[in-house]
């Protein structure tokens, strides 16, 4: 999913720049209100960072990843996965790939937008005790398809607007490319969530993650 440099113009990555910073600090109050928040998001950038080291591959014009996107969005909670996300790009620029820095809002962006349409179309059900959803392996396989037809999308609108001309058949094969994920990542999430479920009264779990708001499916 990332963009790499020279693809959009300097003057539209700086808008990616103010969009990026617009909304992390939309959610900013919300992250500090509990520090324990601010020590889940460095868990989140940190799985997140393992995830997406562990596996990547160049795909057209971008790269298939294994982000763990809802792992962490349901074990983690939502604004501490949106700062992971940002943090753990920065921190892979700094260690990693210091050539990708110059595009970090354009790829944080690209993880962001889709988890905030994905959390509030359908994910902030699953932590709504009230409402009575269930966890299930469908239920995070219809997360998870939402959440991947998103980041490919965002990486499609940055190659639109890009400066270097990209064949629509490029980017198909990119987006075609993470229906592996789709397909590997619930059963990956769900197991996570049932191991995480199994000692959510232990105090570190309780502290650390948001499963006791989940409900599993029997």
């Amino acid at each position: 999913m990332h963009i790499e440099p020279g693809f959009v113009s300097a003057a539209k990555v700086m808008g990616a720049n103010v969009a990026a910073i617009g909304i992390l600090g939309f959610y900013l109050k919300r992250l500090v209100a509990n520090p324990m928040d601010l020590i889940k998001g460095v868990l989140a950038a940190v799985f997140f960072s393992v995830f997406m080291q562990s596996f990547h591959l160049s795909v057209g014009p971008s790269e298939l990843h294994f982000i763990g996107a809802m792992s962490i969005y349901l074990t983690l909670g939502f604004v501490p996965t949106i700062f992971g996300f940002a943090l753990g790009l920065l921190l892979q620029g700094l260690v990693f790939d210091p050539i990708d820095l110059p595009h970090l809002a354009v790829n944080s962006l690209s993880l962001i937008a889709p988890l905030i349409a994905v959390h509030y179309a359908t994910g902030k059900k699953l932590f709504d005790k009230g409402l009575k959803q269930r966890v299930s392996w469908r239920a995070i396989l219809k997360l998870d398809a939402i959440y991947y037809a998103g980041v490919t999308s965002m990486v499609g609108f940055w190659l639109t607007i890009g400066e270097v001309a990209t064949p629509f058949s490029a980017w198909l094969s990119f987006a075609g490319s993470y229906l592996a994920v789709v397909a590997v990542e619930p059963f990956i999430t769900l197991l996570t969530v049932k191991m995480l479920k199994r000692y959510e009264n232990a105090p570190a779990v309780k502290r650390l993650f948001v499963v006791e708001r989940l409900s599993l499916k029997a």
